[in-house]
């Protein structure tokens, strides 16, 4: 009986053998410097500072890609058309149509239309020479900053930036005449600027949609049906006065030439 033991505590040392000779294998050839291994430095871009100075830039640049969404909204002219068409939503009255995802593409789109010029701009002086290896990191920085810088400065509104200004600690710059605007100070004072007019605009587009929704909540009072809810009623006639007005073609258009 002690023979078929002996057999399977041998085979058991045969496996765990092969186990150890297949991790000692690639083990000595990496202590031996085998060739086909990447070093860290052929991994990393080309560039004149150390590996851990490329290694925090790569970090920096990743950082940048998660908050495109964020800096898109912060940066641009989203924030305006995206808060209107919510506004035109709920004037309608209709929950969920158009669709979420109809709404935010529009949006989008329409801020690709009006930014173009910046992101042209940016690319050509920026992203284009950075690429090219003529223009250093920093340099490229500023160069793509500077459009969006420009067209936040153009479109913010003088009491917001006066108020992030005073709001402002002790060592950052205050605005000056002729000087670049800290974007510490003007990507806020940009945001509620837009944030304003997007609430103005809005309150012109639920305008005429309250007063239809009160004519039919006032005749349907006077006609004694208690029970049935305005909004029933209300929502064809707006539905078929924003489509008579062409709505669309003028809620855009007016968005748009906003900024122009």
């Amino acid at each position: 009986m002690t023979v078929p033991s002996t057999v399977s505590a041998r085979g058991r040392l045969g496996r765990l053998a092969a186990v150890l000779v297949l991790v000692a294998v690639p083990g000595a050839a990496l202590a031996q410097g085998a060739t086909g291994l990447p070093a860290l430095d052929a991994l990393l871009p080309a560039g004149n500072g150390a590996a851990s100075g490329r290694i925090i830039q790569l970090v920096a640049l990743l950082t940048v890609l998660s908050v495109a969404p964020g800096l898109l909204v912060m940066m641009t002219s989203f924030t305006r058309f995206v808060v209107a068409l919510s506004f035109l939503r709920s004037g309608l009255g209709l929950q969920s149509t158009p669709a979420n995802l109809f709404m935010v593409s529009l949006a989008l789109f329409m801020t690709f239309y009006v930014m173009a010029p910046t992101f042209d701009r940016a690319w050509q002086e920026g992203v284009r020479p950075l690429s090219e290896n003529r223009i250093s990191e920093e340099e490229a920085f500023a160069k793509v900053v500077d459009p969006f810088r420009e067209f936040m400065a153009n479109n913010v509104r003088p009491k917001d930036l006066q108020t992030f200004a005073d709001l402002a600690p002790a060592g950052l710059p205050r605005p000056q005449e002729g000087q670049k605007i800290d974007l510490r100070i003007l990507i806020p004072a940009f945001m509620i600027s837009e944030l304003r007019r997007g609430f103005e605009i809005g309150f012109l587009i639920a305008l005429p949609f309250l007063v239809i929704d009160m004519i039919v909540a006032t005749v349907v009072m006077s006609m004694g049906m208690m029970m049935l809810p305005p909004t029933v009623i209300s929502l064809p006639f707006k539905v078929l006065f924003f489509v008579l007005i062409d709505g669309w073609n003028m809620l855009v258009s007016g968005l748009v030439r906003s900024y122009f």
